[in-house]
């Protein structure tokens, strides 16, 4: 069952909870808790799957319970109930909680983020990735600068300048950054020559996902991962993640959720670079056995390792407390139908642009898609959400993203 513990100081919005879930009680365990010590004092002495705290109690405040429940108790997915006018762009993108709820909550959308969470808790924290993490000595860590990029952002006077200040500051950021940018498959027409360009070009927001990307590809590069495969994961994460915004917006999504696309995007194979790093000849083994039996490599790293790639970047994002549907996107991109949507989400884009990606040029250009790109999309998912319709369209926009990234 999923054991949900649900945590507020205001005890008649407790109980309105309580209600609202109760049609539940046969699948999840709940606890109600009035307050943050009581809620400690739960968590000491049993697990719970998700925790959702109120923003607003005395002493210490829902965000700091969920930062004592992410140090103390990681398996844990965070989510946070605040009014809008505490829902800040710094807290959507970085923060303790892995989602953040506005108030007044919608029932349906309450429930749906619960067992959301429930799901994305259950994959990321199975047995064998909890044994594999513990192997690992170093994981990527955030990068400062994107910490001080979302403490800029968050003002209302930040300027292009002082963005480009801060990321200037850091000279292998900065070429990191400049490389993002002017990737062909990042569709610019113009050659941009400093952090001030871009920033001016492609406008703050955009700054934020190729700032945290940049900085997460810079460690793994002065790892131990052999050149050659980070330059070719970079090359195809970038690719997948501009279709994958491209089709975010070709589908309507907000501008937010795009951006969340494109950054998991870039960073759906982040995983391939930390096993690379960690296990070094075993894992490139592992990839020269699935390639020459002609295995898919998410199966060989299970069968090796109890755990994909996919699996580790997922569980990456979720300890740095990034959103929800970024963190689906990378831990479910080759297994969207576990996600129990029916809509278009930033899992989708990235799960049918990564399809399209591997399946090259030719799926990109044919009548239908090549053999390669076929068997990477999950047809039974595009079904359930009614968009097989638009697969044609989708090549369209991969292929002028091609041609324009061969140009």
């Amino acid at each position: 069952m999923l054991r949900v513990l649900i945590v507020d100081d205001d005890a008649e919005a407790l109980y309105r909870t309580q209600r609202l879930l109760r049609a539940y009680r046969r699948d999840w365990q709940m606890k109600f808790c009035f307050g943050p010590e009581p809620a400690l004092d739960a968590l000491a002495l049993e697990p719970y799957d998700v925790v959702v705290a109120d923003l607003k109690m005395p002493g210490a405040d829902g965000g700091e319970l969920l930062a004592c429940v992410r140090d103390l108790y990681p398996d844990a997915i965070r989510l946070l109930v605040c009014s809008q006018a505490e829902h800040t762009e710094l807290l959507r993108s970085l923060g303790p909680a892995h989602q953040y709820l506005a108030k007044p909550v919608d029932p349906v959308l309450f429930r749906d983020s619960i067992a959301r969470a429930g799901l994305l808790g259950a994959r990321l924290s199975k047995p064998g990735l909890k044994a594999l993490v513990s192997q690992i000595s170093t994981l990527p860590s955030l990068p400062s600068v994107f910490v001080d990029l979302m403490n800029e952002l968050r003002h209302p006077n930040a300027s292009v300048q002082k963005v480009s200040n801060l990321i200037s500051a850091d000279v292998a950021m900065t070429a990191k950054v400049l490389q993002l940018v002017n990737s062909s498959f990042f569709g610019l027409t113009v050659h941009v020559k400093d952090v001030h360009h871009a920033a001016a070009l492609l406008g703050l927001n955009a700054l934020k996902p190729l700032v945290l990307s940049a900085g997460v590809f810079r460690q793994l590069e002065e790892s131990r991962v052999p050149a050659a495969l980070a330059e070719q994961v970079l090359d195809h994460s970038l690719a997948v993640g501009s279709l994958a915004k491209r089709l975010a917006d070709a589908e309507g999504l907000n501008r937010e959720e795009a951006d969340n696309a494109m950054l998991a995007g870039i960073l759906h194979d982040i995983g391939k670079l930390v096993l690379a790093d960690h296990f070094g000849l075993e894992y490139a083994q592992v990839c020269m056995a699935a390639e020459n039996a002609d295995l898919p490599l998410l199966n060989a790293e299970l069968d090796q390792f109890n755990a994909s790639h996919a699996d580790i970047g997922g569980y990456l994002l979720g300890l740095w407390g990034l959103p929800q549907d970024l963190i689906e996107a990378v831990a479910l991109h080759h297994d969207p139908s576990s996600h129990e949507l029916s809509h278009f989400t930033p899992l989708t884009a990235v799960h049918v642009a990564n399809a399209l990606v591997h399946g090259g040029s030719d799926a990109f250009t044919s009548e239908a898609c090549s053999l390669r790109a076929a068997t990477k999309l999950d047809r039974r998912y595009l079904a359930r959400l009614r968009c097989e319709r638009r697969l044609r369209d989708w090549q369209e926009l991969a292929s002028a993203l091609y041609a324009g990234a061969q140009a």
